[in-house]
């Protein structure tokens, strides 16, 4: 069962049609309640016009075997006294069960003293008001409204179901009577039945047709994305990041999921190849001032007299901040967030600063919160590079503008072209004026401390001084501000 509705397209399917069946037992159930209701009242409205036609004749002193309404064929009719004797039925009335009185032939014909006795008994009756009567009428007067019951009568040897109509009328001789007319509810059985059996058909056969729109419907809105797992998995497979998943040309959800898998796709085709390309130019920057190393110690071994002692443990150094650089941009590719901890930028940089040669700080006090040891590292790196290319002097600035701490770092040299102000901040690029190893470093420095500025939720650009040399700006976050998300 699982796996049959493991699909989405199956439980679409189940679930729209299962709706459907609910909405559809409630909306004929409401339909068969409402028409049995309808043709049962009208029924009911039948036997009452059939009630008041007899009362209206005994209102007008027609003798009980004179009257009209007994001749019906189809209409049972009852006509009782005050005290449930049974006067007068119709003629073919066999049996009767629902009206109160079952009897379906009359009380004996009484002689006329004993009717003219039973009359002006019937007087005294109708003078003294007859305790027990629910309403109070004059003699010729039909009482208004009917009481409604359901019950069977057998006419000519056919049983059915009638609804029965009760009308009071007091007539001038026999007072207080009771007229039972029925009208039979054999249309309201069919017309119910009828309707009962097209929706046993129909609603099966609708059903059908739900499940199968529906499984045609979402399977042709699934069909895109099959396609996207199809091309994911032959991507995977392949492991060829250049390689896209199709994208429908609608504007829905599943248009948005192709584009937004695309996107994925070319970010992590981009991040892989930016590994590729770090990884390459790890190797070639480590494999330089290895093979200097070996091959100053392979001369040191053949000739001791030739160690160039100073010119390996130089390498050594240089080989030892390349290692450091390697694993600290490891660490920040890896998302290491800074340690919340409040620091002084004026203090930090006057800190960096000292023992530099031609380097003025104007500070003041302004606190940020991050790691200390990676903004001060941030502060090296920019100083570094100023000393590679200022002439005589480089000046540090530290304020507060607004929400944010600036620190500017600039330079008298020959600054940086605008084209090249965005190429410097990429791992390993050297410009041309800065390729030697031993001036120029590996082209991390940079690369590491915007990498920095961005984690700490700052930012570090490069422009022009007004000294007319280089000028690095690092904006940051006051302590204590929200820093948001990390900007790129």
């Amino acid at each position: 069962m699982s796996r049959l509705f493991g699909s989405v397209r199956s439980r679409a399917t189940l679930g729209a049609t299962l709706v459907v069946a609910v909405a559809l037992v409630a909306a004929g159930a409401a339909v068969l309640l409402s028409l049995r209701a309808n043709l049962t009242g009208e029924a009911g409205t039948r036997a009452e016009r059939s009630a008041q036609a007899v009362a209206s004749e005994l209102a007008a002193r027609i003798p009980l075997d004179k009257l009209s309404g007994l001749d019906a064929e189809d209409v049972p009719v009852q006509i009782v006294d005050a005290d449930g004797v049974l006067l007068a039925a119709s003629e073919d009335l066999e049996r009767i069960s629902g009206t109160g009185t079952a009897e379906v032939t009359p009380a004996p014909t009484r002689s006329g003293a004993d009717d003219d006795r039973d009359r002006g008994d019937d007087d005294r009756d109708d003078d003294s008001g007859r305790s027990g009567d629910d309403e109070s009428l004059e003699p010729g007067e039909i009482a208004q409204g009917a009481s409604y019951t359901n019950g069977t009568a057998t006419i000519d040897g056919d049983t059915e179901d009638y609804r029965f109509a009760a009308v009071e009328v007091e007539t001038p001789d026999r007072g207080r009577l009771t007229v039972h007319a029925g009208s039979p509810l054999a249309a309201e059985h069919s017309a119910v039945g009828t309707a009962l059996t097209a929706m046993l058909i129909g609603f099966p056969l609708l059903l059908g047709v739900v499940a199968g729109v529906t499984w045609l419907v979402t399977g042709r809105a699934l069909r895109p994305v099959e396609g996207i797992r199809r091309e994911m998995a032959a991507i995977t497979a392949s492991e060829d990041l250049r390689r896209r998943v199709p994208e429908p040309a609608t504007h829905d959800e599943i248009a948005r999921l192709a584009r937004t898998t695309n996107a994925t796709l070319a970010a992590l085709e981009a991040s892989v190849e930016r590994q590729r390309s770090f990884v390459a130019d790890a190797s070639h920057e480590l494999r330089s001032p290895i093979a200097s190393l070996r091959t100053q110690l392979e001369v040191a071994a053949a000739h001791p007299e030739l160690l160039d002692l100073d010119g390996a443990v130089e390498d050594t150094v240089r080989l030892q901040n390349l290692a450091g650089d390697l694993l600290l941009l490891a660490r920040l590719d890896a998302g290491e967030r800074p340690v919340g901890t409040r620091v002084d930028l004026a203090a930090l940089a006057r800190e960096e600063a000292a023992g530099r040669e031609g380097v003025t700080v104007e500070a003041e006090p302004v606190e940020v919160s991050g790691s200390r040891g990676q903004l001060g590292r941030v502060l090296a790196n920019l100083l570094d590079n100023a000393e590679r290319h200022a002439r005589e002097r480089i000046t540090v600035t530290v304020r507060r503008e607004g929400g944010e701490a600036v620190v500017g770092v600039a330079d008298d040299g020959e600054g940086v072209a605008e084209a090249d102000r965005e190429r410097i901040f990429e791992r390993f690029v050297r410009l041309d004026a800065a390729r030697s190893r031993d001036d120029g470093g590996a082209g991390l420095g940079l690369a590491i401390a915007r990498d920095v500025a961005v984690r700490h939720g700052g930012t570090l650009t490069a422009g022009a001084a007004p000294a007319g040399g280089a000028l690095f700006e690092l904006r940051l976050p006051l302590a204590g501000a929200d820093r948001g998300a990390p900007r790129a």
